[in-house]
């Protein structure tokens, strides 16, 4: 691989690594504005992901990058769709009014643990001393804050058991998402066909489940916030899929800890929820361990 070719793949991959990690935090951010409005996270969710699918689904086929249709392709959607967004986020977005956009975020960021465990028990990845260092580093950055938000007085212990399961959905769908791939598929291809996959399943559990509905108050702001919300989708999803060609599973999912450095002064400015402690030492920690994640990420591509 050339020089220049390396070069252009670090910054494609920082990139994207910025970007996705920044909608991730708006787009948890506008799922607790979303809640003040009386707008619930399923059919916020559903509809948000309706929204992006066909954003996504006409850019794909403005540029004549249709998804791929065959069964192996409609099989990888519907499971990556399953891990990566619809069964993640709803976990995600339901948990965001009950322990705060600051604390899921955080536990976002528990992802690249999981992934990198995963990725060496499976062979696809090989230990590296400069991958290790980046994920103990990023997880010490989230522990600080963790630990920082369960010393505050009124925590929901059992909403923090259930948003812990929102990163590990997260670690399977990227461990899912590399390993199953399409063969010769382009990001920008699969992006529609997985946010489709998605946005039935939680079709099908709306109709198939007793109480779950996805009835909303159509108003003028909550129009507003499906839109935006569709919008957000449609650029974090495809980068994140830009980020995994370029960068592979343990890369993207340091998305997480760019998205608590995004999501947390979001959270504080937005919303008013209030600064954690150890919230300085913590960011530094999480930067670096995105910066030994991009060493390693350059001497693998050299």
């Amino acid at each position: 691989m050339s020089i220049l070719k390396v070069i252009k793949q670090k910054w494609v991959a920082l990139g994207a690594l910025l970007g996705s990690g920044a909608l991730v935090g708006l787009s948890t951010n506008l799922a607790k504005v979303a809640y003040g409005q009386d707008l619930a996270p399923f059919p916020f969710l559903t509809w948000s992901l309706a929204g992006a699918t066909l954003i996504l689904g006409s850019i794909s086929f403005l540029t004549k990058q249709t998804p791929p249709t065959n069964t192996g392709a409609i099989k990888y959607y519907f499971i990556a769709g399953f891990f990566s967004v619809a069964g993640s986020n709803l976990i995600l977005f339901s948990a965001v009014s009950h322990v705060g956009v600051s604390f899921v975020v955080l536990v976002i960021s528990l992802t690249p643990i999981f992934t990198y465990i995963a990725a060496l028990a499976l062979g696809m990845e090989i230990f590296s001393r400069w991958r290790v260092a980046s994920v103990i580093f990023s997880l010490a950055g989230t522990a600080l804050l963790v630990t920082a938000k369960l010393s505050l007085p009124e925590t929901n212990h059992l909403w923090i058991l259930i948003t812990l399961i929102g990163p590990v959905l997260l670690a399977s769908g990227n461990i899912y998402r590399t390993s199953h791939w399409p063969k010769g598929a382009k990001p920008e291809s699969l992006a529609p066909g997985m946010l489709l996959a998605a946005t039935a399943t939680l079709v099908l559990a709306a109709i198939s489940i007793q109480g779950v509905s996805l009835f909303a108050l159509f108003n003028t702001e909550n129009i507003g916030l499906i839109v935006l919300q569709s919008i957000i989708f449609s650029g974090q999803f495809l980068l994140l899929f830009v980020l995994q060609k370029a960068g592979g599973p343990v890369f993207l999912s340091l998305t997480g800890a760019v998205s608590a450095a995004f999501g947390i002064p979001f959270a504080m400015a937005l919303l008013d929820e209030p600064m954690l402690p150890a919230l300085a030492p913590s960011a530094l920690l999480i930067v670096t361990g995105i910066i030994f994640m991009m060493k390693e990420q350059a001497i693998s591509n050299a």
